[in-house]
């Protein structure tokens, strides 16, 4: 079984979007969507430099339609239009096989919604605008960021970043912990790192998101989450909040709004993908992060990130090779549990 997940705020780098719009019809697309929110997403993905595109409010849109555009490539059809895709196409080509589950760190989890079919393209991209407007906004209020742990143990690290009054923001997995919370907490951590900890990287973001700071964005995100109409997933759908597999699109939304506020459990995620029986893992653009935590964490899953279109076909092929049979890649009617500390 091949699941197939969307990077979060980050993985963004220069330039990246620029082979892709190569493709056919795909600028045209690019630019359909920048009209649609009112933002030039094909500037900011091959010309702007990496301050312009670090900016939460051009970030979070960029990743988005850049997960889109690549998925429809590798689909070689329309978005959502994979549950049927297993069967031959109608002009008698043989269809793509529809991946197992799909899933998003946390801006990625808008991707992963819309390629489930929860939201429609424009509804994504309108509502992922609003969350990087809300979240550069909540932002500004106090100086408040993030920074990565390297190595330790988290069940060393987590209390001792909570003494600390920081937030454990991203869960990742493999060791992998990112902290959030004020300048002067991140200045303690760096003073006083957990005992296991070889280093305290300050990451280049905005603000402490995925805390409490973003309080002020999940009020916005709710009221733009009044003018949506979403699906229930059509595709095996794991929420980053806890893992579990969500099923009707009102939770997804639901989700969606308070997870800016909430921490990111990548770890419960890639539990949920190992019992599950996941094979492969393909990361789409810009791929890498969670291909890198997945080679950590989940050994002997095959793994692929979608950088460029030449990527496409080990991924096509990936696809196939990891079918699952008939019935597995519809959702299921029950959720997976954790038992979490």
């Amino acid at each position: 079984m091949l699941v197939l997940v969307a990077p979060g705020q980050g993985a963004q780098a220069p330039g990246f979007l620029t082979p892709w719009l190569d493709l056919p019809g795909a600028a045209d697309r690019l630019a359909a969507w920048s009209d649609a929110i009112e933002l030039d997403l094909v500037h900011y993905g091959t010309k702007a430099d990496a301050d312009a595109i670090r900016d939460t409010a051009v970030a979070q849109p960029l990743l988005v339609a850049a997960g889109l555009l690549s998925v429809s490539a590798l689909a070689q059809a329309p978005l959502g239009s994979w549950p049927a895709a297993a069967e031959p196409a109608a002009d008698g080509s043989s269809g793509l096989p529809a991946p197992g589950i799909l899933a998003g760190h946390s801006v990625g989890e808008i991707t992963a919604a819309a390629l489930a079919g929860v939201l429609d393209e424009t509804a994504a991209l309108a509502f992922v605008r609003e969350r990087g407007l809300a979240m550069a906004e909540a932002a500004a209020v106090t100086e408040t960021g993030m920074a990565a742990l390297l190595g330790g143990d988290p069940e060393v690290a987590v209390p001792h970043l909570e003494r600390l009054g920081l937030t454990p923001a991203n869960v990742n997995g493999a060791g992998q912990i990112v902290a959030a919370g004020t300048a002067e907490q991140l200045a303690a951590l760096a003073a006083d790192k957990p005992e296991g900890v070889r280093k305290v990287v300050p990451l280049k973001v905005a603000g402490a998101f995925h805390t409490h700071h973003m309080a002020p964005a999940v009020d916005r995100l709710r009221r733009a989450a009044e003018t949506l109409t979403p699906a229930d997933p059509a595709l095996t759908y794991v929420s980053n909040r806890d893992g579990h597999v969500v099923t009707s699109g009102g939770e997804v939304i639901e989700r969606l709004v308070g997870q800016v506020a909430n921490p990111v459990r990548w770890d419960l995620c890639m539990e949920t993908f190992a019992e599950r029986g996941a094979t492969a893992v393909v990361e789409v653009c810009p791929g890498g992060t969670l291909i890198g935590l997945a080679k950590r964490a989940l050994k002997g899953v095959r793994t692929l990130a979608l950088k460029t279109p030449d990527d496409l076909d080990a991924a096509r092929e990936l696809l196939r090779e990891s079918a699952p049979a008939t019935d597995a890649a519809r959702p299921a009617h029950t959720t997976v549990a954790h038992t979490t500390a």
